[in-house]
């Protein structure tokens, strides 16, 4: 099949080759995320790819706040801090507990186990604590 789907487009021979010894474009297509795990994974790239719902992250992985707090350390306006608050969630990096009659927020275990993840990532390009 490799062979075949090769002869419908021209490429170049080496790609041609390595293709067909990995089992042409159907082995690469079975082997990438759902259509639902890519869309998740956009949601997630998507709420850490703004400065402000990183440094709510990094506040909430220190201690879990409520928003009056959150909004003092940020000093994002309420508006503007409710419209990251629920973009992080609905990514699943962070949760809101009700709590008589505060909402508290904290990172989830997603959360925890990406925000984890950087310093190793990013190799002494930043300082860490």
């Amino acid at each position: 099949m490799a062979g075949e789907e090769c002869k419908k487009i021209e490429i170049p021979d080496p790609i041609k080759q390595s293709l067909e010894e990995i089992g042409g474009l159907e082995s690469i297509s079975s082997a990438l995320p759902s259509d639902e795990e890519i869309s998740q994974l956009s949601k997630v790239f998507h709420a850490m790819s703004d400065p402000l719902r990183m440094k709510i992250l990094f506040i909430l992985q220190k201690q879990p706040l409520c928003v009056c707090l959150i909004k003092e350390l940020t000093s994002a306006q309420d508006s503007k801090l409710s419209y990251h608050l629920s973009i992080l969630k609905d990514a699943g990096l962070i949760i809101g507990k009700q709590e008589a009659n505060w909402i508290i927020y904290s990172v989830t275990d997603f959360g925890k186990k990406l925000l984890l993840t950087f310093p190793s990532i990013f190799q002494g390009k930043i300082e860490w604590d």
